[in-house]
């Protein structure tokens, strides 16, 4: 299902009616045990579903698995869920997407997403020789998913561009069309966002507070956030969990700074040079300090879904969740759609 339907109360009609869509994430390979992680994407993939996401992120980069086949975990452990797999043009051929993609949906009948990934950290880059400055990936980024995109049209693709060169090239078996892949691009910099534009694709933000969240072009396309949500009736417990969940330590500052040194990414930057208060309801603690890598909304239900409601009133319409803890905090968050949605409605 594609909108917020099972999260919370009867209130959920009020999601649907301003047409959300939200996206948990899956938990990443890096520090976990071979033992238990295929359990671990198991179980959060099996909650995101019970919970009425649409579909679930799994990232990418150097450190982690393949995100491909972690997706496949996911896909036979639910029965709606939607991967929306990260994808690096680094790692492989615009042709091999399009033929996981159609290959997923022969096997499975299942919709994916693509979250197109343009840069990510220096390092990671640099030891795959690729050095490509940061506005001149989003312009293969843009080749590459038209690319891909044809393909998965059932076009025979002949072209002879700046980065990829093809020859009546044709993608066997061909796909559903009704199981054609949402795409989304991280879209906070100029340069992501006129590649948004120009492949047709959902731009995913990291936000700053809601009060300046303003979408600048919104008749270019879809807009989104990524966000993470720690609610209950009570503030003060709330915020009890937020910083059990997320230790404000003198490591995680360390961590951050240098992360900083690695990455060339607007939207870091940005978050890095926001400064907000201790117990603000939009909280940046987290990302700060080298825990998460998005923004987090804290706070009684109440005052949640009124900052979660902005974003809605802006334009917003699709959420990317970060990595639920328990299959219970999905159902606070869900709560605080219901009520956002009925504002923002």
């Amino acid at each position: 299902m594609s909108t917020v339907t099972s999260m919370g109360t009867e209130a959920s009609r009020g999601a649907r009616r301003v047409g959300l869509k939200v996206f948990s994430t899956c938990p990443q390979s890096l520090g976990s045990s071979p033992k238990t992680y295929l359990n671990e994407v198991s179980e959060v993939a099996r909650w995101s579903e019970q919970a009425g996401c649409a579909g679930i992120l799994v990232y990418t980069d150097n450190s982690i698995l393949d995100p491909w086949l972690v997706s496949q975990i996911v896909i036979q452990n639910t029965s709606k869920l939607c991967p929306l797999v990260a994808v690096q043009p680094v790692y492989m051929h615009p042709y091999a997407v399009a033929k996981m993609v159609t290959s997923l949906a022969f096997l499975h009948g299942r919709q994916v997403y693509l979250n197109m990934v343009a840069g990510g950290f220096k390092n990671d880059l640099t030891a795959l020789n690729d050095l490509t400055p940061h506005d001149k990936r989003y312009d293969r980024l843009v080749e590459y998913t038209l690319l891909f995109k044809r393909l998965l049209a059932g076009e025979t693709v002949t072209v002879s561009g700046e980065f990829y060169t093809v020859d009546k090239l044709a993608l066997k078996p061909p796909l559903p069309q009704e199981l054609f892949p949402g795409i989304f691009v991280s879209g906070s910099s100029p340069a992501g966002l006129a590649a948004s534009a120009a492949i047709g694709a959902t731009a995913i933000q990291y936000p700053g507070p809601p009060s300046e969240a303003k979408i600048e072009s919104p008749d270019q396309g879809e807009y989104g956030v990524r966000v993470g949500i720690i609610a209950r009736e009570n503030e003060d417990e709330a915020w009890d969990i937020a910083f059990q969940r997320f230790p404000l330590d003198r490591r995680g500052q360390l961590q951050r700074e240098l992360a900083m040194k690695v990455s060339d990414s607007q939207w870091h930057k940005q978050l890095a040079d926001t400064e907000t208060e201790p117990r603000h309801t939009y909280w940046l603690g987290p990302f700060h300090y080298a825990k998460t890598n998005c923004p987090y909304l804290v706070g009684n239900y109440r005052q949640v879904a009124e900052q979660l409601s902005i974003y809605i009133g802006h334009g917003y319409k699709t959420y990317i969740l970060d990595i639920p803890p328990s299959r219970e905090e999905l159902e606070h968050i869900g709560i605080v759609f219901d009520q956002a949605a009925e504002m923002a409605a």
